[in-house]
């Protein structure tokens, strides 16, 4: 049996290990990478909604100058690359489910009575107490920034769970 120096041995391994690295690190970076399109999108959607404000509440209105409830979400989170169905129910179908707590801006709010949602919102934040909201409300009622008036309704996300 021949003798072989340990740099021999060492030089056939380093390949074997670099390769393994650039494929462990590769996926390892891709969760990560989707997760930062996902929150990119989501951030430009509500971008998207915003600038919507002051526009009109027009029932079954999806946009561009005039929105119900779902049509503003479906719009808006459209133009930035995520597909939601058109209804208000469809889409608290469409989305996982969070508890209040853990809501960040961009998520979806719906509003309920019994197992009925009749309403959604685009969550903007909570400040001094308060939960804020962005959505399209009723008619003669244009696009806007509201408070909460209610505990009837339960959080959606569109993220990407970690």
């Amino acid at each position: 049996m021949p003798v072989t120096s340990p740099w021999r041995r060492l030089a056939t391994v380093i390949p074997a290990l670099l390769t393994a690295a650039v494929v462990l690190s590769t996926l390892a970076i891709a969760p990560a990478d989707a997760s930062t399109r996902r929150e990119r999108k989501i951030h430009n959607g509500v971008e998207i909604a915003v600038s919507q404000k002051g526009d009109p509440y027009v029932y079954g209105a999806a946009g561009p100058n005039a929105f119900d409830c779902s049509g503003l979400t479906m719009y808006s989170f459209g133009k930035a690359g995520i597909k939601l169905p058109r209804s208000s129910d469809a889409q608290a179908t469409a989305v996982r489910r969070i508890a209040k707590k853990n809501m960040r801006r961009g998520d979806l709010m719906f509003f309920h009575s019994g197992g009925n949602v009749y309403h959604e919102a685009i969550f903007l934040g909570r400040n001094n107490g308060q939960t804020w909201l962005l959505h399209a409300s009723r008619s003669g009622t244009p696009v806007k920034r509201d408070p909460v008036w209610t505990s009837s309704w339960f959080g959606g996300t569109m993220r990407l769970r970690r």
